[in-house]
């Protein structure tokens, strides 16, 4: 299959792709990053509904990709993004429901490490636990431009979820005793296969809601905070764009 121009799920060819590609989950949310930051937009996806483009930010290629919701989905497109076509850094754009005490909503997360409940991991047959690790490049240029835009971050560990409705009430409280500072549902899976493809990966998101403290960002607030991250995950994009 790595002689093909496409894949069961990205119906494009080498080259369309440029070498970051940034992955917001929601198919609409790439479409906004598409129509309202890069010039000269083209879709080159829209297999199921997962539109991906490529443009020019500052007159740089980056493309932006959908991701779906959840590691099953995020394993596969940066699977086929990685290895059929020649994507070397993916950056997940996204929301987050924050867990630390000192993180307040419209705050950027990055994602040092993600914590998971999720069997993905174990397909690597890895001998042990295997930590997934933000690629430290990605990851000192996104605090890098955080710091430039003096914008509120937080840098830590994250807890990738398979699970949205927790059975167990007091779970949040154990991730906030282990110093997760937020939860969301996509991380680790690409950060393992960024480790496993000797690629690079880094997640930054927003903080759209607060689970313990019961606070949440409005529909304008949401928009602001999003362009935020947004922008930063550009500035970072282009950063390794010759």
């Amino acid at each position: 299959m790595k002689n093909q121009d496409h894949t069961p799920h990205i119906n494009a060819s080498k080259g369309d792709f440029a070498k970051t590609v940034l992955m917001p989950g929601d198919p609409l949310r790439a479409k906004f990053i598409a129509e309202n930051f890069l010039d000269n937009a083209v879709l080159v996806n829209n297999v199921r509904g997962i539109q991906g483009y490529t443009g020019f930010y500052k007159g740089k290629k980056v493309s932006v990709m959908a991701s779906g919701m959840g590691m099953p989905s995020i394993s596969i497109y940066s699977y086929e993004l990685f290895n059929f076509f020649d994507v070397e850094n993916i950056i997940r754009v996204g929301s987050a429901g924050a867990i630390a005490d000192n993180a307040e909503i419209g705050d950027i997360i990055i994602g040092m490490g993600a914590s998971t409940n999720s069997n993905y991991i174990q397909n690597f047959n890895f001998p042990g636990t295997f930590a997934p690790l933000a690629s430290y490049s990605l990851m000192k240029e996104a605090i890098n431009q955080c710091d430039i835009a003096k914008l509120k971050y937080h840098v830590g560990n994250i807890f990738s979820s398979d699970v949205f409705y927790a059975e167990d009430e007091n779970v949040n409280n154990k991730f906030d005793k282990m110093g997760i500072l937020a939860v969301e549902m996509e991380a680790a899976a690409l950060y393992a296969n960024a480790a496993r493809y000797n690629k690079n990966a880094l997640a930054i998101c927003t903080v759209s809601d607060h689970i313990i403290k019961k606070t949440a960002l409005s529909a304008e607030e949401r928009q602001t905070g999003f362009s935020h991250m947004i922008k930063i995950a550009l500035e970072t994009a282009i950063s390794f764009e010759v």
